[in-house]
């Protein structure tokens, strides 16, 4: 089992940055992948961004650009750098981890909540 918590979320003007952070306890996170999703009020969840297991990162094309995705292996955890953040970056997000890149995770955090002000 791999008990995942994020953290770093909470309100910030557009334009500004957030780093969010992934936690994990119970198993190392360096044999899965690792992905961030989020789900704004009264719509799907969608991916963010995954990083493979070797290092590979994936980006929707809504965040390329703007955030990074990150892991440090020694702390066991994962990172997203969220820069020029748009009012419809608000959303909860969540990490999740697995085999998969844009779904089919096994493992998710039960969210932080990120709150994009014009």
């Amino acid at each position: 089992q791999v008990q995942l918590v994020e953290s770093g979320g909470g309100l910030v003007q557009a334009g500004g940055s957030l780093r969010l952070s992934c936690a994990a306890s119970g198993r190392t996170l360096s044999r899965y992948n690792i992905g961030w999703f989020r789900q704004a009020p009264g719509k799907e969840r969608e991916h963010v961004s995954t990083i493979s297991e070797s290092g590979m990162t994936y980006y929707a094309d809504s965040v390329k650009g703007r955030f990074t995705i990150s892991r440090d292996y020694i702390e066991n955890m994962v990172f997203l750098q969220m820069n020029s953040l748009k009012p419809e970056d608000t959303a909860v997000y969540s990490c999740a981890a697995g085999w998969g890149v844009y779904g089919g995770m096994d493992y998710w955090g039960k969210g932080t909540l990120v709150t994009v002000s014009s």
